[in-house]
């Protein structure tokens, strides 16, 4: 090992430390703004934040320092920004709402803050237990077992709310099974594809110069899509069914590199979105939402069938009035939206005050962590690590797209929270799970990668006492 490669460690959480402090400053900065912006005075829990902010950086940081020191130096301070950020938006969302008494609506902020400290400990638990990720292959099928058992379970045992039963309640809580399951079954298609790799990229026809897999071997996909449709009919969540999907279709591809696969994917979904979209009528009063949002102000007898909600016109608004710049934090009228403004239209008030920049800003800190994620499976050394990798990356850009498409009218609405931004606890300590696992992963490839100058291209050397024939 050359003095180069052992001084790479602290250089990287020399470069995680300076970067964390800048995303605590700018946490704390944000929160006390949108105090002086609304109130004229200072938040009262700007010292409680800040303590707050200050802990939930240093403490992974001083677990990465000895127990990960290879890990990505990017994707902490990216994933604590914006956590940091959340919790802006949610405090100022809650000054509004307190303001707007006919909405009902919660405190979430301080609630969030609890999830923030739970989902970041969890996150160190998990750097701390796991150290090595391979030894999670040992367990997929375990872990599809228990992902299939939580993707079902709100059917049979869920709470209908807001038209989808995504939700179990527990007491006083309330737990959204689909956010962990997107996690479990990137590590059993990672596990899967590792073991069937060769089978599933080598074999099939070629039909019209595309190489078809074959019948046989559409088993698993053709499952995993029956599963998607009967979450999307008994549970009416389409965004989890999206994800759970999408990320099958990202990995095998991952896996065989064969455009068959996507082609195959693609056609599936477009068949079940379209039978379930015309049947289902909460899906299909989605539909109808996406295609004429500005019919929900004409008169009731002339809206379209299952037009009930006007949240995607006002959303549309929101964005149209925020502009370039924005109109100033603290400044806009997120209370328009209603109920579902801190979930997964939190991104209309970062539209509507921070403009079509903070827009931008917001999603190119989705881009770029899921980009460290990707990086990650490319210098991964092993096929597992690879393939969990990309499908937790993918898993992040697919949650984002369906959220941010549906806000801003590119697809149907989806109702899925905001990775870090949208109040929720399920949501937010799966998340910080997904970051655990990436840093994991991205510590190990490090750590298995050859120095340069190290003899990586020298053949191997013949063992003593044998003679060749």
């Amino acid at each position: 090992m050359t003095f180069a490669a052992l001084a790479q460690a602290p250089n990287r959480r020399k470069t995680e430390a300076w970067l964390l402090a800048f995303v605590v400053l700018i946490a704390v900065f944000g929160y006390a703004y949108t105090g002086l912006s609304m109130t004229g005075r200072l938040p009262g829990g700007l010292a409680g934040f800040a303590v707050s902010m200050f802990f939930v950086a240093l403490v992974p940081h001083l677990v990465l320092r000895r127990f990960a020191p290879r890990a990505d130096p990017l994707i902490l301070p990216v994933a604590t920004l914006l956590t940091g950020i959340g919790l802006v938006l949610l405090h100022r969302l809650d000054v509004t709402y307190a303001q707007t008494p006919r909405l009902k609506i919660a405190e979430a902020a301080s609630g969030q803050l609890v999830w923030t400290v739970i989902g970041v400990a969890v996150c160190i638990a998990i750097l701390l237990v796991l150290r090595d990720h391979r030894i999670l292959q040992r367990y997929i099928y375990l872990t599809m077992v228990v992902a299939l058992v939580l993707l079902m379970a709100p059917a049979f045992f869920g709470a209908d709310m807001y038209g989808a039963k995504r939700w179990i309640l527990i007491g006083p809580l309330s737990l959204q099974p689909g956010e962990f399951v997107k996690i479990m079954i990137s590590v059993f298609f990672a596990g899967y594809l590792t073991i069937n790799r060769d089978a599933l990229a080598l074999s099939g026809r070629r039909v019209m110069g595309v190489q078809l897999p074959p019948g046989r071997q559409l088993g698993p996909i053709f499952t995993i899509w029956v599963i998607s449709l009967l979450v999307l009919v008994f549970e009416r969540d389409l965004g989890t069914s999206l994800i759970f999907f999408g990320v099958f279709v990202i990995m095998l591809y991952m896996a065989t590199e064969r455009t068959s696969w996507v082609l195959c994917g693609l056609a599936m979904a477009a068949v079940g979105a379209t039978v379930v979209g015309s049947t289902e009528p909460h899906v299909k009063g989605r539909i109808m939402a996406w295609l004429h949002p500005m019919d929900i102000f004409l008169p009731k007898s002339q809206r379209p069938p299952g037009l009930i909600s006007e949240q995607a016109a006002q959303a549309l608004f929101s964005f149209g009035s925020g502009g370039i710049a924005g109109s100033g934090l603290g400044q806009g009228h997120p209370e328009l939206i209603g109920f579902a403004g801190n979930s997964d239209f939190i991104l209309t008030t970062v539209g509507e005050e921070l403009g079509l920049a903070g827009v931008m800003a917001v999603v190119m800190l989705y881009v770029l962590l899921a980009q460290r994620g990707l990086r990650v499976g490319l210098t991964a050394r092993d096929p597992f690590g690879k393939l969990l990798a990309v499908g937790l990356s993918g898993a992040l850009l697919l949650q984002v797209f369906v959220v941010a498409g549906g806000v801003t009218g590119l697809i149907p609405l989806t109702g899925k929270a905001l990775p870090f931004l949208a109040k929720g606890g399920s949501s937010l300590v799966a998340n910080w799970v997904m970051v655990a696992l990436l840093l994991r992963i991205s510590d190990s490839a490090q750590r298995r990668r050859e120095p340069v100058g190290a003899g990586a291209d020298r053949p191997p050397r013949r063992r003593r006492g044998r003679r060749e024939r």
